[in-house]
């Protein structure tokens, strides 16, 4: 049973540590093909369910999850918060390098693997991206709904979890993935697992405040928007 907790935990985490990053990313290319019109058709036969999940989401994110890190943003300095986002993204190198090699991209995992020395060494175990300086080790997000993607696995229907938020089918099944490959995923207890995903959450949405609301205030249809941005920026990894 904890087992499935702990997973649960960390799907959570994983959907809303990237929220900032496809709400604007999806949002821009929104905006590039023309109001809320899908570039890219996924069937969305549970919309009642999906809009009702899409409700309760909010209502966390918006009494709980913000308030929190807004007040974590008003006592911690930015710097220290970038610090933090710098070592959880070298903490993930596992869930790129791993996705890097099973897609046949070997150079990007090679410059992942010297990305991720040169930032636990020279970065200060990974508080600081030293491998931005090198223009050769630049890395890229990849995760294994990413790498079913690039199998030829279809997307699925589209689906909204409670808390997890929008995914597909394709998608849930590479959130496993992600986290038997995640090193947050073995921290025991569970109670200390839970809490080192939860700093991390908390950081992170500190660091893109306002971007979701922006994405929400700017549609017709808030659900369309964010359910077009989703799929557009999944797309699009894919793509790459």
């Amino acid at each position: 049973m904890k087992g499935w907790k702990l997973l649960a935990l960390v799907l959570v985490s994983l959907l809303v540590v990237q929220g900032g990053a496809w709400a604007s990313e999806g949002g821009e290319a929104l905006e590039e093909e023309g109001g809320d019109e899908a570039t890219y058709m996924v069937a969305d036969p549970l919309e009642p369910w999906n809009r009702a999940m899409f409700s309760f989401n909010n209502f966390v994110y918006f009494k709980a999850t913000k308030p929190v890190a807004k007040g974590y943003a008003a006592v911690v300095p930015k710097p220290a918060r970038t610090g933090v986002k710098n070592f959880f993204r070298n903490l993930g190198f596992p869930i790129r390098f791993v996705n890097e090699v099973l897609q046949g991209k070997l150079q990007g995992a090679q410059q992942e693997l010297f990305s991720f020395l040169v930032n636990t060494t020279m970065g200060v175990g990974g508080f600081v991206d030293a491998a931005s300086r090198f223009e050769t080790l630049a890395t890229y997000e990849e995760d294994t709904g990413q790498t079913l993607g690039k199998w030829g696995v279809g997307q699925g229907i589209y689906i909204v979890w409670p808390l997890l938020g929008p995914s597909t089918v394709r998608d849930s099944f590479g959130f496993a993935g992600d986290y038997v490959l995640d090193p947050v995923s073995y921290v025991n207890p569970i109670w200390l697992s839970f809490s080192v995903r939860g700093y991390e959450v908390v950081n992170e949405t500190s660091l893109s405040l306002d971007e979701y609301e922006s994405l929400l205030e700017s549609s017709f249809d808030p659900y369309v928007a964010v359910k077009d941005a989703y799929l557009q920026h999944r797309a699009s990894l894919v793509e790459k």
